[in-house]
């Protein structure tokens, strides 16, 4: 059977553009995961670690116009966005490697021995150890930032796993070239080049996540494609983790006191998070609580407005826009809904931003059609629903499942911790029930956006992602590790990290003092 070729396509004409290489068969991801494996041990050295995470952040950058023009050609994102999420892309690679060289992701503990307890405590020292081979599947919307030189491999990287990647059929050239260029750096360091593979193919896939030797997998994508690569990780004769982000509603709750304060700031700054990267962002605002009256009224004209001067844009590709188009369609026709600002074709391959809006008391009744209002539509549009009072709002909220962020706009007055009406839910008590239903609350600002920092936690109950993991931020590294206790170990046997004499000088957490 001949090898199925893989394409770079324009996403504004739809047309191929080249050919890329060739769908991996079976074998081929067998022995790209066999040759991960057997690189192992070249990961080992925190040192030559932090020197491949550095050079490749160097080459990105030397390599950046030809990069950004790769990536732009195949997601029409364009040069500014591209240039943006270039930098995000190499300093994450520089902070992971300042992650490492400093050492707290080991989490070194040590407990000295004593008999005077009750049970007694033995010697112990524990610190966290590599998994192994590592599945990252790269992401549509973020062909850098979450894609081959992204979050998922530079963190696996820092922990010392070897990655084999497949590759989003978004951005095939993209993905090679970027491929090269950490191979290229693993070189450059020391390190044999099979330390970071690429894979294309729907069925490289499945095949990649049931490989015996892979041993955790990191994915950004749909509800659907990562459930049924979490269920495949599951039900292999050994499980792994399965670290999916699966998409997210990012819900918004605006109080009566902020609408009147700001209705048209408010208005208008929704606007922008929604058309964002063209609504292509993960933590896109998609379900907007607004009061009803007067305020409220003026808030959603604000929004028509921005989003009515909004310019049409490029989805990532046609089935991406052919979905945004049909699940516009099917929401817009419920009773109930109205389009203010009708999302739907901008030209021939582009769309145009709208958003819809619904009462909260029609959004509440039990079953039926309208529970798709509750499921993320991935492109420019926003549901904005129309609460009559906190109960409502309180309600549409208990119906949502997790997500990446909750938003709460709140006037100066209840930021600063005034006392709500009568009947109403003070801030405090509104941050309280948005944290049980998000990853990040976000207060007086907008979702779009993920810092790249120590504190940052993207993720969320599930949906939202399958594990209570972050893929940003220094804490994504410790998906890929697992812990090791060594009890009355002779130091001589001990690995360099738990020592008496520390030769690593990592830092450390010692119980029963230090020796």
């Amino acid at each position: 059977m001949a090898a199925t070729p893989v394409w770079s396509v324009d996403p504004r004409t739809g047309k191929q553009r080249e050919e890329v290489t060739a769908e991996a068969t079976p074998r081929d991801v067998d022995l790209a995961v066999r040759a991960a494996h057997s690189a192992r041990a070249a990961l080992a050295d925190l040192t030559t670690r932090v020197a491949f995470l550095r050079t490749a952040a160097d080459l990105l950058d030397e390599a950046g116009p030809l990069v950004v023009e790769t990536a732009d050609a195949e997601t029409a994102l364009g040069p500014a966005r591209l240039t943006g999420e270039l930098a995000r892309t190499t300093g994450q690679l520089r902070a992971f490697a300042d992650s490492v060289e400093e050492g707290s992701h080991l989490d070194v503990r040590i407990d000295r021995a004593d008999a005077g307890l009750t049970p007694p405590r033995p010697e112990l020292r524990r610190y966290k150890v590599p998994l192994g081979v590592v599945a990252v599947y790269a992401a549509s919307n973020f062909p850098l930032a979450f894609s081959v030189p992204g979050g998922d491999t530079a963190s696996a990287l820092a922990a010392g796993c070897p990655v084999v990647v497949k590759a989003h059929p978004d951005h095939p050239a993209t993905s090679e070239l970027c491929a090269a260029l950490l191979r290229r750096a693993a070189g450059a360091s020391g390190l044999p080049p099979e330390v970071v593979h690429v894979v294309h193919g729907f069925d490289a896939g499945l095949e990649l996540v049931r490989h015996p030797l892979v041993t955790a997998a990191g994915f950004t994508g749909s509800l659907r494609g990562g459930r049924a690569l979490f269920d495949a990780a599951a039900a292999r004769p050994v499980p792994i983790p399965f670290h999916g982000e699966l998409g997210s509603l990012n819900p918004v709750v605006v109080t009566p006191a902020a609408a009147a304060e700001d209705a048209e700031g408010i208005g208008s700054g929704l606007a922008g998070s929604v058309t964002l990267g063209v609504g292509q962002f993960c933590v896109k605002p998609g379900l907007v609580l607004v009061p009803e009256g007067p305020d409220g009224d003026r808030l959603a004209g604000a929004l028509a407005k921005a989003l009515g001067e909004t310019g049409p844009g490029v989805l990532l590709d046609h089935r991406m826009r052919e979905n945004f188009l049909a699940g516009v369609r099917e929401r817009a026709a419920l009773p109930g809904v109205s389009a203010p600002v009708l999302p739907g074709p901008g030209g021939e391959h582009s769309v145009a931003a709208g958003y819809l809006s619904v009462r909260a008391a029609t959004l509440l009744e039990d079953g039926g059609p309208h529970e798709v209002l509750l499921e993320e539509c991935f492109g420019p549009v926003t549901v904005v629903v129309r609460y009559a009072g906190p109960r409502e709002a309180t309600a549409v909220l208990a119906r949502l499942g997790g997500n990446l962020t909750a938003t709460l706009r709140l006037s100066a007055a209840e930021a600063g911790g005034a006392p709500a009406p009568a009947g109403s839910p003070s801030a405090a008590e509104l941050i309280g029930q948005v944290t049980e239903l998000a990853g990040r609350v976000v207060v007086n600002g907008w979702p779009t956006g993920v810092a790249v920092a120590p504190a940052q936690h993207h993720g969320g109950p599930y949906p939202a992602a399958t594990s209570h993991s972050s893929s940003v931020g220094a804490t994504a590294i410790e998906r890929w590790l697992r812990p090791v206790a060594y009890q009355s170990v002779p130091d001589a046997l001990l690995p360099p990290e738990l020592r008496e004499a520390n030769p690593l000088g990592l830092p450390r957490r010692v119980t029963g003092g230090e020796r």
